[in-house]
């Protein structure tokens, strides 16, 4: 998401007189309004083409956003487009586009285009990414991530505020760019951000920020480094959820990523600055040592546990919710299963409470198994589970 090597600075706010945000009470300076609730697609195990069924009852199952992610998988705008025309009432967000990756004029045309697809809003997460994706798969030099950030962040609200840019960032120089046709609603670009001063970045340059890999303990510290939040910002919140009930499956199938990730050093000083250092410290050695099985092993459960939700999808609502604090506008749902038939247990079990838009039969995508019951319907029956 982030890579934030320096210490937090203020910056001045773009919408205001110029005061930085600084460290304060994590409280919205704004009244409470609903959070809004997202999940990321494509689902694990399921091919794009057949997700239209469930972009279809998102809305009936509660979902309001659409999420999608980039890294060693689907690129971020493709299952945004296809989501678009499918139903363009919900909102399409991306945590995140990586900043190296693509030219700053490449993001805000196809930022644009998108915005102009839907109805219901474009969120542009952009990010520094981590090196693992930008040099080792794309062969791009991960060079000062943060000012790479700042700068197409600036360069994107220009765009997006209508103007044209020309002139010299600190990491690339512009030559006369502008939209031919601006999107009929403004997209809003927020930041993948993991430590104070991209937080801070990200709301006062821009409209907010999206954070992940972290405990529900650890929100109110995140929220103490944003400060009051504006109207209109988002601070987003992406909670990695394996609706398996076996503790010990659910930890095989989720630990292999966590001790990838949590040692990149990005999340690595992430935790780091939030207190988790010491729960961390013999997985980091291992992997510093080369030894990535040795990684995994010195994982402790209650990190596992604690970054990955897991259990009945009962369990996995409650312990969603405790994600859902003042202050966090949104919800970004990331899942995580062997495969659709197997969430939660039982299909009857699954299907139990569903609205009736999300019980009935559905023939695109009919599953191995129960009769009668297909893919869709069932991931939508958990979805409406996990969201309740």
């Amino acid at each position: 998401m982030s890579h934030d090597t320096s210490h937090p600075l203020p910056v001045p706010d773009r919408h205001s007189s110029g005061v930085g945000v600084g460290v304060g009470p994590a409280a919205p300076s704004t009244p409470a309004v609903p959070v809004r609730w997202g999940i990321t697609l494509p689902l694990a195990g399921v091919p794009l083409r057949e997700h239209q069924p469930i972009v279809t009852g998102l809305a009936a199952a509660g979902y309001t956003d659409v999420w999608t992610a980039e890294g060693g998988g689907l690129d971020a705008f493709t299952p945004l487009a296809v989501t678009a025309a499918w139903a363009p009432q919900l909102r399409l967000a991306s945590a995140i586009v990586p900043v190296h990756t693509r030219g700053p004029a490449v993001i805000a045309q196809t930022a644009a285009t998108l915005a102009d697809l839907t109805s219901g809003g474009l969120v542009l997460g952009i990010g520094s990414s981590v090196a693992a994706h930008v040099t080792d798969i794309n062969g791009i030099e991960f060079t000062e991530p943060f000012k790479r950030t700042r700068d197409v962040l600036r360069f994107l609200t220009r765009v997006f505020d209508g103007g044209v840019v020309s002139g010299t960032f600190d990491t690339f120089a512009v030559r006369g760019f502008a939209l031919r046709d601006a999107p009929r609603i403004r997209p809003k670009v927020i930041l993948g951000a993991l430590r104070p001063r991209m937080l801070r970045l990200g709301f006062a340059e821009g409209d907010g920020a999206v954070t992940n890999m972290l405990f529900a303990r650890d929100v109110p510290t995140v929220l103490g480094a944003v400060g009051p939040q504006p109207a209109g910002k988002e601070l987003v919140v992406k909670v990695f959820v394996c609706p398996v009930e076996d503790p010990v499956l659910a930890r095989r199938l989720t630990r292999p990523f966590l001790a990838w990730i949590l040692n990149q050093e990005p999340y690595h000083a992430f935790h780091e600055w939030l207190g988790n250092g010491d729960l961390l410290a013999a997985s980091y050695q291992r992997y510093l040592a080369g030894d990535a099985a040795g990684a995994e092993r010195e994982l402790p459960d209650e990190v596992v546990d604690g970054l990955f939700v897991h259990g009945t999808p009962e369990e996995c609502r409650r312990r969603i919710a405790e994600y859902v604090q003042p202050g966090v506008t949104a919800i970004q749902l990331y899942l995580q299963a062997p495969r659709l038939g197997t969430f939660g247990g039982p299909r009857s079990r699954a299907l139990a409470g569903a609205p009736g838009a999300l019980a009935g039969a559905s023939d695109a995508l009919a599953a191995p198994g129960a009769a009668g019951i297909s893919v869709a319907d069932e991931a939508l029956a958990l979805l409406h589970t996990l969201r309740s």
